[in-house]
């Protein structure tokens, strides 16, 4: 069954570049234009308005890729404390040298990476000296003390003018990110200080999904971005910049109604007026147009609060995150008027683990049926789910085995008596790379394997946390998974 979408992408994509190209003639020289979100597999932006797809800022910039030069933020902070970006498991400076390649390969121009809030972070200096012997740029931006508010100090050689002026050399420069949190808006600000005081021209525009200005305030797409965010103290807010200026409710983001006097004190030293008299006006955001089904985004938005919600008590059990980012996420929750029923695997996956008394999972496919794993003596209960669910798919009888114990018991062989493991049973990647053998002699497992594509989008639950090879595994595949926040048996983490 093909999934229902609520968002047309080809619509967006034309809208989106159109508007874009509007604010590059808008001003002279060059411009400098914030990328907020992902630039390149925004899932986030794909679970919450099906129909997205997560390359589409990527395949605008490349309508444009000769003018266009990328600049990569990461906060020295996050290098330091090994932030994870949770939707692909890898850290975030990790993730900066994946970038750095996935652009490459798209024939983008990649032009440097800036440390921001740099405060001579150990593990910032290391990544520097790394990034320079592969033969790529870094520069350092530093805490300014009262940033926002003290504009004094911000418009200063102490201020943006300490930090290293950016070498670009093209006309629209696109500061970028892993996540958020990473200090894009400010590089953007201090290169165009620092651009004034060199005598050239440039402007800023931003381009930022979320939250999306022209839905309403609690709408659940604009809640499912709070929700993402709740770790940061992000909070959707009405722009009270753009209500007073034209009578018009518009909903933006704390950070960027703070930091808005900042950006029209910036324009105005360099101008002497500023062409933009809100914080919505600064961007450039189309999605709100291109919304074709609110009622199919307002319920993938809904889901993706509860996954958020999950997630968080989890990461939380695992010492992770703390109490605060879970407090907001249930504030968020009853506010939505969502509980933890509202996401049918859960229930499924519970009822399984009740009756087994082992942990269990559940998994919803595409036409709606959910199917559930158990605990067995050869796999795990994700395992066990996977293949249920591509029998599932492929109409392959439930009594039919795709794998055989003589297939099984000699990788649990190996696992424990030469590997170590004391886990004896099958991981997920290790099941699906004996279902790919099999694949070889036997047709029944082979059209499984046909099926694995059809599990992108599904949404799958699991009574206990997971181990991160398997996480990562259903992550590839494209499985929205949550987990309650247990622990299985008596160990304290998972592996």
């Amino acid at each position: 069954m093909k999934r229902k979408v609520g968002f047309d992408n080809t619509k967006y994509l034309k809208t989106q570049s159109a508007h874009i190209r509007e604010r590059i003639a808008q001003f002279g020289g060059r411009l400098y234009l914030e990328f907020g979100g992902k630039l390149y597999d925004d899932f986030h932006a794909s679970r919450v308005l099906p129909g997205f797809q997560p390359d589409s800022k990527l395949r605008m910039l490349l309508q444009m890729k000769k003018d266009v030069e990328i600049v990569i933020a990461i906060n020295a902070a996050d290098i330091e404390q090994n932030r994870i970006r949770g939707d692909l498991g890898i850290t975030y400076d990790t993730d900066v040298l994946r970038l750095i390649g996935l652009f490459r390969q798209k024939g983008l121009y990649v032009g440097s990476v800036v440390l921001t809030q740099f405060g001579g972070e150990p593990a910032a200096e290391k990544f520097q000296n790394r990034l320079e012997s592969l033969g790529i740029r870094v520069y350092r931006h530093y805490t300014i003390e009262g940033y926002p508010s003290n504009r004094n100090l911000i418009l200063s050689e102490h201020g943006f003018g300490r930090n290293d002026y950016i070498e670009v050399s093209r006309k629209l420069v696109v500061v970028t990110a892993p996540g958020p949190g990473s200090g894009k808006m400010a590089v953007c600000l201090s290169q165009i200080y620092q651009e004034h005081q060199r005598g050239d021209q440039a402007g800023y525009a931003k381009f930022e999904t979320f939250p999306i200005w022209n839905l309403p305030l609690k709408h659940p797409v604009n809640v499912a971005y709070e929700a993402a965010t709740a770790d940061l103290d992000d909070i959707n807010m009405i722009d009270p910049f753009h209500l007073e200026a034209y009578g018009k409710t518009t909903v933006n983001y704390n950070r960027d109604v703070e930091v808005f006097p900042v950006l029209n004190a910036v324009f105005d030293q360099i101008y002497g007026k500023s062409p933009y008299r809100s914080p919505t006006d600064m961007g450039v955001n189309m999605a709100g147009f291109c919304i074709v089904d609110d009622e199919i985004v307002s319920r993938a938005a809904h889901q993706e609060i509860i996954r958020r919600f999950f997630n968080a008590r989890c990461q939380q059990r695992q010492g992770a995150s703390d109490a605060d980012a879970v407090y907001k996420l249930e504030l968020l929750m009853q506010q939505a008027n969502l509980t933890e029923d509202d996401r049918p695997v859960v229930a499924k996956a519970r009822a399984v683990a009740e009756a087994t008394g082992e942990p269990a999972a559940a998994l919803r496919l595409p036409s709606g049926r959910i199917i559930t794993g158990k605990t067995t003596d050869l796999m795990g209960p994700a395992s066990t789910l996977l293949l249920n669910a591509l029998k599932a798919l492929g109409k392959i009888n439930d009594d039919i085995l795709l794998l055989s114990p003589t297939v099984i018991e000699p990788i649990q062989h190996l696992k424990v008596d030469h590997l170590g493991n004391e886990n004896p049973r099958l991981h997920t990647d290790e099941t699906l790379v004996a279902l790919s053998i099999s694949a070889a002699t036997n047709p029944t497992a082979e059209r499984a394997m046909t099926q694995l594509a059809k599990l992108r989008g599904c949404e799958m639950h699991s009574t206990v946390i997971l181990s991160q090879v398997d996480e990562r595994t259903l992550k590839r595949l494209g499985i929205n998974l949550t987990c309650d926040p247990q622990f299985q048996s008596n160990r304290l983490y998972q592996k």
